[in-house]
């Protein structure tokens, strides 16, 4: 039941999530060869800071599409079917909630940033450094509302996404050897 927007959503977190990695891991390794050379570089540790935060977002939200994050799949799978339904409905709204709060408090955040910038780098606003909070919960809650319908059917038949990820992972171990 994966529809095209989500394939395009999923590719678009992905991508941006390698850039985000690679990205870190040259500035880190960076650092690391100029430490070595003698001459740090003063800016790396908070640019490396900024890159993990937007990383975590990204991946977060790409876990969120793939439904991949923790939860009591055999807890929730046992419930009553009515029960189920329910509980399903209510997380839903818990976390689109949730993020709906984060998303406004880093909106209303950048508002309190003013001109102020990075200290290693006073060219970069923290209000670019820091728009990653409201970017992140919205990309979170596009992602949530995207997996809604194939998570919903696979609650409703008792489909463990856990059990179905692993079982998938075995399957292309084993095409691949």
């Amino acid at each position: 039941m994966y529809t095209t927007l989500n394939r395009w959503f999923e590719r678009l977190l992905e991508a941006a999530s390698i850039v985000l990695l690679i990205s870190l891991a040259v500035v880190v390794v960076l650092a690391v060869v100029f430490r070595f050379l003698g001459a740090s570089l003063i800016w790396y540790d908070e640019v490396a800071s900024v890159q993990l935060a937007w990383l975590t977002y990204y991946g977060a939200a790409l876990a969120a599409l793939k439904r991949g994050h923790l939860g009591f799949s055999g807890l929730f799978l046992n419930l009553p079917p009515r029960v189920r339904s329910v509980a399903f409905v209510l997380a839903e709204l818990f976390v689109i909630g949730f993020f709906s709060v984060i998303g406004w408090g880093g909106w209303y955040l950048l508002d309190i940033f003013g001109d102020e910038t990075l200290i290693s780098l006073p060219w970069i606003p923290l209000k670019i450094t820091q728009s990653v909070i409201p970017i992140g919960a919205a990309l979170f809650i596009a992602a949530e509302i995207l997996s809604i319908p194939d998570a919903w059917h696979k609650a409703m038949v008792g489909i463990d996404y856990e059990k179905e990820a692993i079982d998938e992972a075995i399957e292309d171990a084993r095409q691949s050897t």
